[in-house]
């Protein structure tokens, strides 16, 4: 498991398990955020399972499942109700942590720059360039 820090808020991750879930506790994360579907693979925790899981360690939980590439609007602005309503630090999760970085991006973006954003998920070995006319758009709305 590789946590990467995008905030003081909020890392990213791939995949976790639910045998992590006490050194994730013991690091300091107070809450989770599973964006990755139910069902995507085969060998991937359902969501329950690390509600559950979360809920025995004293973590908050949260699934925001995210198809690859499907940022719908009610998406991002689950994620933002998410970040505001969940105690800090919170860790967000998918297959890669990509979805992760770019759903908190995309609902950061309404009010940080976009250059900004794109700088501190590459810090964190991820590319957000290609999202930069949508995370500008995001700013304007």
């Amino acid at each position: 498991m590789q946590v990467r820090q995008l905030t003081e808020q909020i890392s990213v991750s791939p995949q976790i398990l639910p045998g992590d879930l006490d050194t994730l506790a013991a690091a300091g994360f107070r809450s989770l955020v599973n964006n990755r579907p139910d069902g995507e693979a085969e060998d991937q925790p359902a969501s329950a399972e690390l509600a559950a899981a979360a809920m025995q360690r004293g973590l908050a939980y949260r699934h925001i499942p995210v198809m690859p590439g499907s940022y719908e609007p009610a998406t991002i602005d689950a994620m933002h109700r998410a970040l505001e309503e969940l105690p800090a630090p919170v860790l967000a999760f998918c297959r890669t942590g990509t979805r992760s970085t770019t759903l908190w991006a995309l609902q950061a973006a309404r009010h940080t720059d976009a250059d900004a954003l794109v700088g501190i998920a590459g810090e964190a070995g991820y590319d957000l360039t290609a999202w930069v006319p949508r995370l500008r758009d995001a700013r304007r709305a």
